[in-house]
């Protein structure tokens, strides 16, 4: 199997504003592509796309290929199920959303300390294995947002699990916080394959300071900024595939083709992107991924992630020499539409299911006081 992965929680929207209003026009060009050029992992889940991401998959790829030309994963999310009934009732919406028949990966979803006493409760590791006794699963694993000491308890009680999807990007892999190479060397140590999610970071590599820019076109003029992103995450050799939560056809394209005959990073290559990580921590004032997982849920309907990326982008910039930004009035169609960072109670909704563990709460104050909210 090719090493990327198609993630089906980005796809092109036919309203920026509606995360349910996928075009399913152009990510059926999309899927086409990836599919022409030897690519075959797809990977969904409840929630993506205000929970449209598991039909829309059902669309634009079960219903268009024989069920043999590609590889399926979708996922048991902690916050569908209450009892032990509801796991089989999620599992069985889950295939007649896709049409799958059966999934080739299926995953515990976004395992952490918070959640995975819940996942313990209603013994969903052991049920999983029974899924696949069933035939109705492929391979079993779970996607991870904790740390490795955590993951190492989890892989001692359950060796059957085959493999772990883990965030992992240069930019996080000395993170304290996400702790990409510590939870990564636990996988390896353990013989478990990784699926890495967030190679690119929500786009945070793909739209990098200038400096950045400059250093990698000096190294390689024809790879593209998010290519070295997705290239060093491929380059480890405990990786099966690397996930890019792909928006537009150019992104396809240009994914597909520095993937399709992959070439590791040299070690000048992976020191460069260690650089480059230097420079653009000390430019990130959010380190949001723009995951979504915090907008769901929130009682005053603010698009999180939204504002934090306009709030970053103005933060790159020397603003007291440039004044006013275009940024404000995005913030102001946001405002009108949603609700503002300045409505935020402070319930902790958003906090709880956040997987980077950020403090959003402050943020939202943060960008409210920027905005003169």
């Amino acid at each position: 199997m090719k090493k990327l992965g198609f993630g089906l929680m980005r796809l092109p929207l036919l309203d920026p504003n509606d995360e349910a209003s996928i075009d399913l026009e152009q990510a059926k060009q999309m899927v086409d592509l990836f599919m022409e050029r030897g690519f075959t992992y797809f990977d969904t889940a409840i929630m993506y796309h205000n929970c449209a991401s598991q039909r829309a998959a059902k669309e634009i790829l079960v219903d268009r290929y024989p069920r043999d030309r590609f590889t399926l994963a979708t996922k048991l999310h902690s916050s569908y199920f209450h009892s032990f009934e509801d796991r089989d009732r999620v599992f069985r919406e889950q295939l007649e959303q896709t049409g799958a028949g059966y999934f080739d990966y299926y995953l515990i979803h976004g395992v952490e300390a918070s959640n995975y006493p819940k996942y313990e409760q209603f013994d969903c590791f052991r049920w999983l294995l029974e899924k696949k006794a069933q035939g109705l699963v492929r391979h079993v694993g779970f996607s991870f947002h904790d740390t490795p000491e955590l993951l190492d308890e989890i892989l001692t009680k359950y060796p059957e699990m085959e493999f772990v999807q883990i965030q992992l990007n240069y930019l996080d892999w000395e993170s304290e916080w996400v702790q990409s190479r510590a939870v990564y060397e636990v996988a390896v140590k353990h013989g478990k394959p990784v699926v890495v999610m967030e190679p690119v970071k929500g786009g945070t590599l793909a739209k990098v300071p200038s400096s950045v820019e400059a250093l990698f076109k000096a190294a390689d003029p024809a790879m593209s900024v998010p290519s070295w992103a997705i290239r060093f995450a491929a380059s480890l050799p405990n990786v099966m595939v690397v996930l890019s939560g792909m928006s537009t056809l150019a992104q396809v394209e240009d994914n597909t083709g520095f993937m399709q005959d992959f070439r590791p990073l040299t070690e000048r290559e992976t020191a460069l992107t260690h650089q480059a990580a230097d420079l653009i921590n000390g430019k990130i004032t959010v380190p949001c991924t723009g995951c979504s997982y915090c907008t769901e849920g929130c009682p005053q309907r603010i698009p999180i992630p939204k504002y934090f990326s306009l709030y970053n982008e103005d933060m790159r910039e020397d603003l007291e020499e440039k004044g006013w930004t275009v940024n404000e009035s995005f913030y102001e169609r946001l405002a009108e539409r949603f609700g503002k960072p300045s409505d935020c109670i402070a319930c902790g909704q958003c906090e709880s299911v956040c997987p980077q563990h950020l403090p959003i709460i402050k943020y939202l104050k943060d960008v409210a006081a920027r905005y003169t909210d």
